[in-house]
């Protein structure tokens, strides 16, 4: 539980402090008051990111840095960004050790729910790829390692076939062998988590529609998971001269999708805006329920003016998660946010600024 906020330099404020309580906490205002500012505080707090901006973007225009003091569970916890050039740096300090970046045990689980988040099930693969790796950093502790390897690797990869010279062959090899390897590790972490996902799915979004439905999710690589590696190492070769002309790696986990299907149609093509909700609040259940399983603690939720986005059924399914998760909701109207999150709430006003 985050009990205490204190913000320097930080997006649009120069200096604020705000007092949390354990249950909901509301954070009202008008359009462009840096409410959301204060959700993004809390995430980067916990995780170590934004999940809208790079680290330098987070610092107050003008400025050289930016501070983030917290209290989580009565023990401090510092963060500070500080400009470097056109980049910049961050570190964090935890109960008195330095950091300089958030592992799995240093992390506090949670679970955000925000209007974009609709786009992930229409918009392209990649924020459905981002949303089932954020999923699995938060439950397993060597995931974050895989992808940042994988990452390394494929840059690696795509420098070398930019460049084509006589060595890069030999080279090349050594890059496509561990491409593989790493590829395959992150395919099978991903196929396990759609596993347990497809475990709840369809009677989570049947609960939260009021109707029976088959919801499930997908995994489209070519291959099954202990075949992997050998089928992408394979394709890097078979590729390469293309991968050449086009300058960038055409194959792998980096280009594959998750396809969600209602009703054995595919989501993205045809699905009601209704529908989209619904499985989008079904997946957050889910994405709270793993979490809190794995972690063996209550995740903190984050709500980026969500009611406005449900209609009365969804409204009381998410209130039952509010009721029993340290909650952050901001909205424009504290009156109905009370009225739907309950009475014993923490209001926290705050004025026009700049958001």
């Amino acid at each position: 539980m985050i009990t205490n906020l204190r913000l320097q330099q930080f997006r649009s404020y120069q200096d604020s402090t705000f007092d949390f309580k354990e249950g909901v906490n509301i954070i009202a205002g008008p359009n462009a008051s840096g409410k959301t500012n204060i959700l993004e505080a809390i995430l980067f707090s916990t995780q170590g990111k934004s999940y809208r901006a790079k680290d330098i973007e987070l610092i107050k225009d003008g400025m050289d840095w930016a501070r983030l003091d917290t209290i989580f569970g009565g023990k401090p916890r510092t963060v500070k960004i500080i400009k470097d050039g056109q980049t910049s740096k961050k570190s964090f300090d935890i109960e008195g050790k330095k950091h300089t970046r958030l592992s799995y045990k240093t992390t506090i689980p949670v679970v955000m729910f925000e209007p974009n988040h609709l786009l992930m099930l229409s918009g392209s693969p990649e924020l459905r790829r981002a949303f089932l790796d954020a999923l699995i950093e938060q439950t397993d502790s060597a995931h974050t390692t895989v992808v940042n390897n994988y990452k390394r690797a494929l840059l690696q990869r795509n420098r070398l076939i930019k460049n084509r010279g006589q060595s890069m062959k030999n080279q090349l090899f050594v890059w496509d062998i561990r491409l593989s390897e790493l590829g395959a590790q992150l395919v099978t972490a991903r196929h396990k988590i759609i596993d347990q996902i497809n475990q709840q799915l369809s009677h989570t979004y049947s609960n939260l529609a009021g109707a029976t439905s088959e919801l499930t999710a997908s995994y489209s690589n070519p291959t099954e998971p202990e075949a992997y590696a050998s089928y992408l190492l394979k394709r890097l070769e078979k590729d390469l001269e293309l991968d050449c002309l086009r300058g960038y790696t055409g194959a792998g986990p980096h280009r594959e999708d998750i396809v969600f299907s209602l009703n054995a149609r595919p989501l993205a093509v045809s699905a009601s805006r209704g529908e989209a909700r619904t499985t989008l609040l079904a997946l957050k259940t889910i994405e709270l329920n793993m979490i809190e399983n794995t972690r063996a603690t209550k995740p903190i939720l984050l709500l980026d003016d969500v009611f406005s986005e449900l209609d009365g059924l969804r409204r009381q399914s998410l209130t039952a998660f509010i009721t029993t998760h340290q909650t952050f909701i901001t909205t424009t109207d504290a009156d109905i946010a009370k009225r739907r999150a309950g009475h014993d709430t923490n209001l926290i006003k705050l004025p026009t600024t700049k958001e």
